[in-house]
């Protein structure tokens, strides 16, 4: 009997042998291929990188991916490749290119459709906006557009009011007439922004704010986006195929939790009235016409909630922390609120617009922190396409690098070196700057810089421009006008030790606050 399994062992060995050997093989001309044979040859990045895609979906899956597309650019110019079939762009030209973004018109027959690939884990999943195909994404925003426009926006000016007032009033409760309390501001503006998410989309509050916590399958989510850098990295090796035998065996079960919670808050979201003013009205107005499931309905609410906190607030601890870091810069903002206003019932949406000095600071933490780093990755069709003047064959991913797009140390758009002043915080620089399209208005935002070299730099905003806009405003107006905030000791550098999986990986955010007088909380609110 023994004698058998020494033939099994000997023949297992061998066999495994050959098999490894045989997937080295093959690795290594694939290798070879991409190298020296693949259609993208000609353009630079690191060999292992241009050689396998292992390396990207490491990065990536490990948090680092966002910064080393920084150094990359940095080392080979504005088009490095990532990928064996990958590409990422730093120029403003390539952002309109791919994007095919044009102030005023809300859709460009030239925008690039999304990779498959990143956009979609399990095909089973309802449609939302995230996922669906180009038409029907056109159409759930359609849908959405009308929450997200000026007069909705005043009306729900109440509901964000009212989170905001919470806000500042659990702050001073934390601070306790202390001098200068430390808090965790990354946390209670996250708390903030998902109060508001969810009021404004399924018409009841998290109640973070009121227990200083995370609801549960809020703490879910959060904790699924590294899980989904995870996912995408898999996919991203062709092993898509164990991606989804892992979701039948283990994440079916978690997001059928999930998908409980949501369903009831939706189900609660339906009973409401039909006119009630919030985020999701256009898209309940249309569920007959357009015949919207449940399910549909639930995972547009799903996302809209995600995105309608989480960026407000990455923003929102970006600023705090580079004012904070610039006591200048902070000066010069207490400054401008507190001579604006009386008391706090002066603050609203209308009023923080006439509020210069604040644009430029939350423009300048936009620009050295955008909110969401990558995941707008598009995918060249058949026809193939021309990006910054070079002619790209279909199939191939392309993104522009929104993380390095505005700190780039290498080259500009037009082969200029870069000013090092704009590596830099400064919250002055849009003061003087070129700006283009800022108000309300539901079309979108773009703003550009121009360097005394005469180059561009452009980062454009989408419809929930001016809603973010209003909300960001009113919380950091109310905010600076209560509190003197300093950075407590042990916190920089507080960005570069983040990690980032397509959202940044935020970390605490502790922030002395000292408060700058009661008497300033007696102001009626409008």
């Amino acid at each position: 009997m023994a004698g058998v399994w020494t033939i099994i062992l000997q023949h297992s060995s061998h066999i495994l042998g050959i098999t490894l050997g045989t997937v080295f093989l093959w690795q290594l001309l694939l290798a070879g291929y991409n190298l020296f044979l693949h259609p993208l040859r000609k353009f630079p990045g690191p060999v292992l990188q241009r050689a396998s895609p292992l390396v990207w979906a490491w990065q990536h899956a490990s948090g680092h991916q966002a910064f080393r597309t920084q150094q990359h650019h940095d080392r080979y110019g504005p088009i490095v490749r990532i990928g064996p079939n990958h590409l990422t762009f730093t120029n403003a030209n390539a952002w309109r290119e791919i994007y095919g973004f044009q102030i005023g018109k809300e859709l460009d027959d030239n925008e690039l459709p999304k990779a498959r690939l990143f956009s979609t884990t399990v095909e089973t999943l309802p449609r939302s906006i995230v996922n669906a195909d180009r038409e029907e994404h056109q159409r759930f925003r359609r849908a959405l557009s009308h929450g997200f426009s000026d007069s909705s926006m005043r009306a729900q000016e109440v509901i964000i009011a009212k989170y905001i007032d919470k806000l500042i009033l659990r702050l001073h409760e934390a601070s306790d007439g202390k001098d200068a309390a430390a808090l965790n501001m990354e946390a209670w503006y996250n708390w903030t922004t998902f109060d508001i998410a969810g009021d404004l989309i399924f018409g009841q509050s998290f109640n973070c704010l009121e227990h200083a916590n995370y609801h549960p399958w809020i703490a879910f989510i959060l904790r699924s986006i590294r899980i989904n850098a995870f996912t995408t990295a898999l996919k991203y090796i062709g092993l898509k195929p164990l991606l989804q035998r892992l979701y039948m065996l283990g994440g079916l079960a978690a997001m059928s939790r999930l998908r409980e919670c949501i369903d009831e808050m939706m189900k609660a979201r339906l009973s409401m009235a039909n006119n009630r003013k919030d985020l999701f009205e256009g898209m309940l107005k249309k569920k007959e016409e357009w015949n919207l499931s449940f399910d549909t309905l639930s995972a547009n609410g799903l996302i809209l909630v995600l995105a309608g906190s989480e960026t407000t607030a990455t923003t929102l601890a970006g600023t705090t922390y580079l004012l904070a870091s610039h006591p200048e810069s902070m000066k010069k903002l207490n400054e401008e609120v507190r001579s604006a206003f009386t008391n706090s019932g002066e603050i609203t949406i209308n009023s923080v617009c006439k509020l210069p000095y604040m644009l430029a600071v939350l423009n300048e933490a936009l620009r050295l922190y955008p909110p969401v780093t990558s995941g707008l990755i598009r995918e060249v069709p058949e026809s193939g396409c021309h990006i910054a003047s070079e002619h790209i064959p279909k199939g191939v991913s392309l993104i522009h690098a929104q993380s390095v797009g505005l700190t780039e140390k290498r080259k500009m758009a037009d082969g200029a070196p870069v000013q090092r002043h704009l590596l830099r915080f400064n919250s002055g620089r849009l003061i003087i700057a070129r700006i283009t399209g800022l108000g309300l208005g539901s079309s979108g935002l773009n703003v550009s810089w121009t360097t005394k070299k005469g180059s561009t730099i452009a980062w454009t905003l989408y419809n929930r421009s001016a809603l973010a806009y209003a909300e960001m405003r009113l919380v950091l107006a109310r905010i600076v006008y209560d509190f003197d905030m300093k950075l407590a000791e042990g916190n920089g550098p507080w960005i570069e030790r983040q990690r980032v999986f397509g959202l940044w990986d935020r970390i605490p955010l502790m922030v002395n606050l000292k408060p700058v007088g009661l008497e300033r909380l007696k102001g009626p609110r409008n």
